[in-house]
């Protein structure tokens, strides 16, 4: 079964009695979020859709391995979104895959009405480079280039 987005599961439930909860669950279980409807799940999916490694993801990505690994296994977990757009961006998601991937990795999503955002996801449709040249984009613009972690200028 196809998963429903949350616009549609809103209207389900807005025809959803109480007693009926139990039901909701079990026919919308492939939309709703668990383990095996997780971020970690998803993008290992897409890449392996994709043909793509872990590996070369989180070196294309310019983040540390073991710390790309560890994103990926649920071991670790970051605050900072833009590991998980860099990591989007490496695996060559579309802007449609990047935005499900920080919904389900609980980041907001892209804000076309952020300047940064917007820019990010116009980077995410017309692919101009690596990350570097997104970065190099992004400074030229006057915004802050995408952070690997830590804290950086």
């Amino acid at each position: 079964m196809q998963e429903k987005d949350t616009n549609e599961l809103n209207r389900v439930l807005g025809r959803t009695h109480i007693t009926e909860y139990e039901d909701y669950l079990e026919n919308e279980a492939s939309s709703l979020l668990s383990p095996a409807n997780s971020f970690s799940t998803y993008i290992k999916g897409l890449l392996a859709q994709k043909g793509l490694t872990q590996q070369t993801v989180f070196l294309k990505a310019d983040i540390p391995e073991r710390y790309g690994y560890k994103l990926l296994s649920g071991e670790r977990h970051t605050r900072q979104r833009d590991v998980i757009l860099r990591i989007c961006y490496a695996a060559e998601l579309t802007l449609e895959e990047t935005q499900r991937a920080l919904k389900k990795y609980g980041m907001p999503e892209l804000y076309a009405k952020d300047k940064r955002d917007a820019l990010i996801m116009i980077a995410t449709r017309e692919r101009p480079g690596s990350i570097l040249d997104v970065n190099v984009l992004l400074k030229e613009h006057g915004m802050i280039p995408l952070r690997t972690s830590g804290i950086q200028e």
